[in-house]
Formats: C-alpha cells, structure tokens, sequence
C-alpha cells in the first residue's frame, strides 16, 4: 500500500510539473554562466516591431470603423491586435526584470563601477516605463520612443553603439 501510495504521489507530482506552465522567457536564474546578451537586446527589437505593427493596424481598422465599415470582423482583429500589442510589451518588461535585473546588472565597486551601475539601472527602468506606455497607447510617436529606449539601454548596458539586426 505504501509503495501505491508513493507512486501515486510521484505520478501526481510529475503531472503538476509537467503541466505548470513554464517561461521559456529568461534563459535561467542560476548561475550556469550561458547567456546571450545580444539575444536579448534582438528579441526586444524584434518585439518593438510587432508592438509597432500592431499600432498602425489598430489605427487602420478603428479608421474603418469611424467611416461607417465596423462590423463583427473589424472589432474582433482590433481586440486581437490589443492584445499582441500588450503581450509584445509585457515580454519586454519581462526581459527586463528577469533576465537583465535580476541576473545581469550588478552593483559595482568603486565610483566609476557604481555610475555604471546607476546609467544601467535607469535605462533599463526607462525601457520598461515606455513598454507600459506602450500598453496604453498604439501611436507611432510611442512605439518609436521604446525602440530608442531599448536603444539606449543597449548603449548603457554594453558601452558602445548597437550592432543589432533590428
């Protein structure tokens, strides 16, 4: 009975394992020591420009809608493209605290260190201010400012200019 009884746990726990969901989002938080700093900076890139794309296609569809066209299909696209627009800006913010906050700005010694430190903690702060305005507002003026963000923090982060695909 006891060994039922124990298999059946390990079953059970293995089953809530493997069905939690999981974030393919940072690489680790332990110190494995693989990591991809330019993968990260692409991957925000990459999201900026769907966040961007979303923008122009909420524009175009609430357009529509103004000039007597809504119907069922337009309302839903828009709802849909919201909603990309907001994952895109939540996978940034995520970027942010759990790859580049959490593991790889770390405090330095010594005052030039500690400035560096400082430069990088308030670009990445300002990447992720203008991924929530970003959530609020579809506009090309505002998508195009994160993109100069993530930039920026780019610049901070690695000290040189970007060399980046995006």
């Amino acid at each position: 009975m006891k060994l039922l009884n124990s298999l059946f746990l390990a079953a059970s726990l293995t089953s809530l394992l493997l069905l939690a969901p999981s974030s393919g989002l940072s690489h680790c938080q332990v110190p494995c020591g693989i990591f991809s700093d330019q993968h990260r900076f692409e991957g925000m890139l990459e999201d900026q420009t769907t966040i961007a794309k979303a923008g122009v296609q909420i524009a175009e569809l609430v357009a529509g809608m103004k000039e007597g066209g809504s119907n069922a299909l337009d309302t839903n696209q828009v709802a849909r493209w919201v909603t990309v627009k907001e994952e895109h800006c939540q996978k940034i913010q995520d970027t942010i605290a759990a790859y580049f906050m959490a593991q790889r700005i770390k405090p330095g010694e010594g005052e030039e260190e500690t400035a560096a430190y400082t430069e990088k903690l308030v670009a990445a702060h300002v990447v992720m201010r203008a991924a929530m305005k970003a959530k609020q507002d579809p506009s090309e003026e505002v998508a195009a400012a994160l993109k100069e963000a993530i930039l920026d923090f780019y610049r901070a982060y690695e000290g040189k200019e970007p060399q980046l695909e995006h």
